[in-house]
């Protein structure tokens, strides 16, 4: 998914995903090192959204 079609319900979205694949247990680990990265990305995605979305309304 590219940053610029990004919003915030995707990216809870697929991060929703990411955690029920890793608690499956059913992932490999060069995958669950992927997949670890993009959490995280995705993190820093919303927490930024939600700073500037504060920073808004203040």
């Amino acid at each position: 998914m590219s940053k610029s079609k990004l919003t915030y319900t995707s990216a809870i979205t697929e991060l929703e995903a990411i955690v029920q694949e890793i608690e499956s247990g059913k992932i490999d680990v060069d995958v669950l090192t992927a997949k670890v990265k993009r959490a995280s990305e995705l993190i820093k995605f919303c927490k930024d959204n939600l700073r500037n979305t504060q920073k808004e309304v203040e």
